[in-house]
């Protein structure tokens, strides 16, 4: 026989925890003694506390615990609620680490804010161009749920093009619109193809637009300083932007995200003769900067 506080030990919990799953008759010591009140147990309930105890780990309540080990629950219901809570531990996980990858990248943000460059940033005029692209909607502009959409889209976008024998003719982009349900996901790709043609994937052609631009090295989570640096510019030069930015996608090597170079290409206007805040708070009129 063992003693509760040896059993405690071997079974890696605490002893109140084994006074309370006798309390409500989880798992009962196999001799108490009458006079003393002490608990014993004895080795063949250890495999039954590891059980417990993986059941409670996998977030089922002790009532659900007793049924299961009770055999109110038969094997396949119980093979059935052991792969739903597996399902949604990795579920949990994906997201949680995904949380904290979020979170590291804002944290190199931050740490790299005083090194940015407002000399980064180039005005040009993007060409006009003839673009395969597929579309998705994504809840918002942040990163959790635009990144999976484009994903997405620009894996049915391959898939489509390489079917019908199309091969992009320059770098991949992202660009995106406002909607009443959240943000419209255009994820396009140069190519040299007629728009009468008949495809699975629109063929669309996109003018061109005066630019502020930059470059991004790294993962497309952390693209937020590039983004400080082009409102940093915009305020500077007295320029507004008129949308979301095209993401360019120069160099994106599948499963590096550390490698990634993303061009961003903010659309602008200049702000003739108007108001804007200066140091201070203050506030003078202003006219646009050429050039």
């Amino acid at each position: 026989m063992i003693t509760i506080g040896d059993f405690a030990r071997l079974g890696l919990v605490s002893v109140r925890m084994l006074r309370h799953y006798d309390a409500i008759g989880l798992l009962q010591p196999a001799y108490v003694d009458p006079g003393t009140g002490y608990r014993f147990y004895t080795a063949v309930q250890l495999p039954q506390l590891n059980r417990i105890i993986a059941l409670k780990e996998l977030g089922f309540t002790l009532e659900q615990v007793r049924a299961m080990l009770e055999g109110r629950v038969t094997g396949d219901g119980l093979s059935g609620m052991l792969n739903t809570r597996r399902t949604e531990l990795r579920e949990r996980i994906t997201a949680d680490t995904e949380r904290l990858s979020r979170v590291e990248g804002r944290l190199r943000m931050i740490e790299r804010e005083g090194n940015m460059n407002n000399a980064d940033v180039l005005l040009k005029t993007v060409d006009s161009v003839r673009a395969a692209e597929v579309t998705g909607l994504a809840a918002s502009y942040s990163h959790e749920h635009i990144g999976p959409v484009v994903g997405s889209c620009f894996d049915t976008l391959i898939q489509q093009t390489e079917e019908v024998g199309l091969a992009p003719v320059g770098p991949l982009f992202a660009y995106y619109e406002n909607s009443v349900d959240g943000v419209v996901v255009h994820a396009a790709f140069p190519v040299a193809a007629t728009t009468k043609a008949e495809y699975p994937f629109a063929v669309v052609d996109l003018p061109g637009f005066a630019a502020a631009t930059t470059v991004h090295r790294g993962p497309v989570r952390e693209i937020g300083l590039a983004f400080q640096s082009l409102a940093a510019w915009m305020e500077e030069h007295n320029h507004r932007s008129t949308g979301f930015a095209r993401e360019v996608y120069l160099h994106s090597p599948p499963d590096c995200p550390d490698q990634w170079v993303t061009e961003l290409q903010e659309r602008i206007t200049p702000q003739d003769d108007e108001r804007r805040v200066v140091p201070g708070g203050l506030v003078k009129q202003h006219s646009a900067v050429k050039g």
